[in-house]
Formats: C-alpha cells, structure tokens, sequence
C-alpha cells in the first residue's frame, strides 16, 4: 500500500508532518538542512518508493521537494504532527494554500494602497 512509507524506524503517511533532514555537498563540503512540511503524496513499491513534502516558503511561496525513500542523502525523518485524512493523495492542498497566500498578497496591497493614500492626505 502506498499510503504510507517506513524510512529506518521512522513510519509516516500521507498528510503527516514531517522534518526531512537531508545531507548537501557544496564545494566539498557536507552540511545538513531540514525541510518541513506535509506529505502530499506517497508512490510506488519497495524500493521504488518516493514521496513528496509540500512547505510554505517566506512571502507565501510553495515549494515542493521529491525524494526517493531509499535516497543516500536522506539522514533522518522526524514526523513532526500526524494527520487525519481520507485521501491518498492531497493534491488539493496545491489550490488551497496557494489561494491563502494570494489572499495575503491582495491584504498587502490594500495596506499599501491605504498608506499611500494617507501620505497624500497629510501633504496635502
């Protein structure tokens, strides 16, 4: 079944929160870096198994990581909050956040608008 994956002792399904802590080489040197984020999706057998953890960026941008579950640069998968879903796959999350997020940009806009408005006020 590909609603859920075991990485070491570590098992976790689809709309879990997870922290994949992941091993990057930059000019020779390794360091780790944590990704958080909810698992949208979990495919395939054995070890042909992937998943993907969606995050919200800074200034509302989504981003997206796939990683196989049998990577060697993966280090560890913490699940960070274990969540109730009755999807496999949560593709939907894709329109939902994003539209949360326009929704911010639009409130930033007016903000600006309105404080734009207001130096006009008192300079007049």
């Amino acid at each position: 079944m590909a609603n859920q994956a075991k990485f070491k002792n570590t098992r976790f399904n689809v709309g879990d929160t997870v922290k994949v802590e992941q091993i990057i080489k930059e000019a020779g040197k390794k360091r780790s870096q944590a990704f958080e984020g909810v698992v949208i999706k979990i495919r395939g057998e054995q070890e042909n198994k992937s998943f993907i953890v969606r995050k919200i960026a800074s200034a509302g941008v989504a981003v997206e990581r796939i990683w196989p579950l049998a990577s060697p640069w993966i280090k560890k998968i913490e699940v960070v909050k274990h969540g109730r879903v009755r999807r496999a796959k949560l593709y939907y999350l894709r329109t939902r956040l994003s539209k949360r997020a326009s929704r911010v940009k639009e409130d930033i806009k007016k903000r600006k608008a309105i404080q734009e408005e207001e130096k006009k006020a008192k300079n007049n």
